[in-house]
């Protein structure tokens, strides 16, 4: 009986202690570097809780068949290790994930599994908008044309 209290009592003050869950939304453009440089616009949804968070994220690249370059399109779900505080403003963070990859160049198409890692920080601009500027490298399958892919973005990042 008196264990049954003490674990009781020991799982509300665990609930009482933990931290709110945090939410944020990231609207993004930046370049993606291979093998030649083409736009490339997304959305990322996140949520954690002080150190670990947890993101998805769905990005497209445009092609350039001159250049060979083909279209890229990933969903890729991500485990984030950040900053509990901002530091001067900035909370910077690491990440790695994977998710599905699609690479498009004319009549050559690919979907595979990919896996990605990367960081970037979170620059606090005004109330819940953040700046957000990232970079990831991107492993793709092994039948893309061009793995590994890298790419940078910065986007305007609202946090709830």
């Amino acid at each position: 009986m008196i264990r049954a209290r003490t674990l009781v009592l020991a799982v509300m003050l665990s609930v009482a202690a933990a931290a709110p869950a945090r939410a944020d939304f990231t609207a993004f453009i930046g370049p993606n570097f291979t093998p030649a440089n083409r736009l490339t616009s997304g959305l990322a949804a996140g949520w954690g809780l002080v150190i670990v968070g947890f993101e998805f994220e769905f990005a497209s690249t445009t092609d350039d068949p001159p250049q060979g370059a083909p279209a890229l399109k990933t969903g890729m779900g991500n485990v984030l290790l950040q900053s509990p505080v901002p530091i001067f403003g900035a909370q910077p963070y690491i990440t790695v994930g994977a998710g599905l990859a699609r690479e498009v160049l004319g009549t050559n198409e690919d979907t595979s599994i990919g896996v990605n890692t990367g960081g970037g920080v979170k620059i606090n601009l005004t109330g819940p908008l953040r700046l957000r500027v990232d970079y990831r490298v991107f492993k793709l399958g092994n039948n893309f044309l061009y793995s590994p892919v890298h790419r940078v973005y910065v986007g305007l990042n609202l946090k709830f």
